[in-house]
C-alpha cells in the first residue's frame, strides 16, 4: 500500500495539470476528458477512476485555486507580527503576484460564470469563507489605526475591491495594455513589475499610513 500511495498521487497531479491547461485554453464547454488524459498519459477511464465527471474536475480545479489564492491572501494580510502597513504592501504585492502567474484564470473564471451562472456556487463557499476571515479582523486594525491618528478610515471591503481591482486590470486586459504602453517598458513583464508597486503605493496613500 504504501508503495502505491506516490504512484497515486502523482497521477492525480498529473491529470489536475493537464486539465488546467485544457479547461483554461478552451474553456469548460471545448475542453475534453480524452485529451486531458491523454495530455496526462493516463487512460480515459483511468482519469474517470480518480473525477468520475468532468465537473468534478472542474470544480476540483477551481476549488484548490481558490484555496491556494485565500491561503497567500491570508498569510500576507494575516501576519500579526508586521505592521499594518507593511502587511497591506506584502497582501497587494502576492496577490498581484499570483494573478500574474496565473493569467488566463480569472479570464476563464469570469466567461464561465456569466455563460453559467450556476457555476458561481463553486466558488461561493471559498470566496466567502476567505472574505470572512479577512475582513473582520482588517477592518478592526484599520478603525484602531485611525483612531490613533495613524491612517484614514476606511471600509475594508471597499479596500478589498479596490486592490482586486487594480490588480486584476492590467493583466486581464493584457492586449490593450500592451498596445497603450508601446515602448515606454522594454517588456510586458518589467510593466508589470512597475505596476505591482503602483497599486501598491496607490492603496497605502488612499489609507495614508505611516
Amino acid at each position: 500500500m504504501d508503495k502505491e500511495a506516490p504512484h497515486a498521487e502523482d497521477t492525480e497531479t498529473k491529470i489536475l495539470h493537464a486539465a488546467e491547461k485544457e479547461f483554461l485554453e478552451k474553456g469548460y464547454a471545448g475542453a475534453r476528458t480524452a485529451t486531458i488524459a491523454e495530455a496526462a498519459g493516463v487512460t480515459h477511464a483511468m482519469l474517470h477512476y480518480y473525477f468520475r465527471t468532468k465537473d468534478k474536475l472542474f470544480e476540483r480545479i477551481i476549488t484548490e485555486k481558490m484555496t491556494l489564492l485565500g491561503d497567500i491572501v491570508l498569510g500576507a494580510f494575516g501576519d500579526s507580527s508586521l505592521p499594518l502597513a507593511e502587511r497591506i504592501r506584502q497582501g497587494v504585492e502576492q496577490h498581484f503576484d499570483f494573478i500574474a502567474a496565473n493569467p488566463s484564470l480569472p479570464r476563464f473564471i469570469i466567461n464561465e460564470v456569466y455563460a453559467h451562472p450556476e457555476r458561481l456556487r463553486i466558488m461561493e463557499t471559498s470566496v466567502q469563507g476567505i472574505a470572512s476571515r479577512l475582513l473582520g479582523g482588517l477592518q478592526s486594525e484599520i478603525d484602531e489605526s485611525a483612531a490613533r491618528g495613524l491612517s484614514r478610515p476606511a471600509d475594508a471591503l471597499m479596500l478589498l475591491v479596490d486592490i482586486i481591482s487594480l490588480n486584476l486590470f492590467p493583466v486581464m486586459a493584457a492586449p490593450i495594455v500592451g498596445s497603450i504602453i508601446g515602448g515606454t517598458y522594454e517588456s510586458y513583464d518589467a510593466f508589470l513589475a512597475a505596476r505591482k508597486q503602483e497599486n501598491v503605493e496607490t492603496i497605502l496613500k488612499k489609507l495614508n499610513i505611516h
